[in-house]
């Protein structure tokens, strides 16, 4: 993205300019703007030389638009009152604007979805704008103020709040298990494993946390769990599910665990922040209820440290804090 920082003047000579162009005199901006004549047209040299085109025509009484003043007259005016209702819209509501979150597909309809209506209805004059990702990505460049993130506290230029750790289980059809009888996780290896793309180590670290080092868990690749989820309740393979999201399946017989083992996985969810808008009323709000725990992608900032407790809009989650406890 081009930083136009270079091409914005100084708010005075944009002021100074609607005056004159409202006004048609310079004698007539200096007193609305209490200046003096000179210094508005130092001002309006100024802004010519930003611009590098003449704005105005002068004559002996009265100035006139160039073409370009014309043009330019109308987008400044029209900037300068957005501006200005801007400025009037959060000094009468300091938490409005709009929210701009990134979240991961299954983990976002069905954790963080239901939570939104109580944090909208405490704070109605935030507008929330969702959009799916599914790695790490430049929120400033997209922006976006804050994203969910799986993973290892890690984020280029975001300030990571800790939400909670997830408990993962071995799930497929009620068919597969009865044809391959498990007893155990050795046994997993004789059948189909489906794997998540984003997290492709997932098999591997399951098998070790058994005891089973090396083991070759070949399988499906599959990029997102609502896909993974379908194939192993068509008999398909045996997934790595976290039981917070898929509780429902479980319940209504669709899965079935394949062994009766449950662990934690390696990576925990954190609510990234994007460093440059921390200080955005609509994201503190929702900050206040995101978790208890918080870090800097940079690491000379610390380490996790406590922070306020979680408003009510975020107590849904589980016994201990996080989802998928037992």
């Amino acid at each position: 993205m081009m930083n136009s920082r270079k091409y914005l003047p100084p708010m005075g000579l944009l002021v100074a300019f609607e005056a004159c162009a409202r006004l048609g005199k310079f004698t007539a901006a200096a007193q609305e703007l209490s200046l003096t004549q000179s210094a508005v047209s130092r001002q309006i040299r100024a802004l010519e030389e930003i611009a590098g085109v003449a704005l105005f025509v002068r004559e002996r009484q009265a100035v006139r638009l160039t073409p370009a003043g014309e043009i330019y007259a109308e987008e400044i005016r029209h900037a300068l009152r957005d501006i200005s209702n801007s400025t009037l819209r959060i000094k009468a509501s300091p938490g409005t604007g709009t929210l701009k979150l990134a979240i991961l597909p299954t983990m976002g309809t069905r954790w963080l979805a239901p939570l939104l209506p109580d944090f909208v209805r405490r704070h109605p004059g935030v507008t929330l704008n969702l959009v799916t990702r599914l790695e790490p990505f430049d929120m400033d460049a997209e922006d976006v103020h804050a994203a969910i993130h799986y993973g290892a506290p890690e984020w280029p230029r975001a300030e990571l709040d800790f939400l909670f750790e997830e408990t993962i289980f071995p799930a497929c059809s009620q068919g597969l298990k009865t044809h391959f009888g498990f007893a155990s996780a050795q046994d997993l290896l004789q059948a189909p494993l489906l794997h998540l793309a984003s997290r492709p180590q997932a098999w591997a670290q399951w098998f070790a946390a058994q005891g089973i080092e090396g083991a070759l868990a070949g399988g499906i690749s599959i990029d997102q769990f609502a896909t993974v989820t379908q194939a192993a309740s068509a008999g398909l393979g045996v997934a790595l599910l976290p039981e917070f999201l898929f509780r429902a399946e479980l319940e209504r017989g669709e899965l079935v665990s394949a062994l009766d083992v449950r662990s934690r996985s390696q990576g925990r969810y954190y609510l990234a922040c994007a460093a440059s808008k921390a200080w955005y009323p609509p994201l503190t709000a929702f900050r206040g209820g995101s978790g208890s725990r918080r870090r800097s992608a940079f690491p000379e900032q610390g380490q996790l440290h406590q922070s306020r407790a979680c408003p009510s809009w975020f107590d849904r989650l589980t016994t201990n804090g996080f989802p998928g406890s037992s």
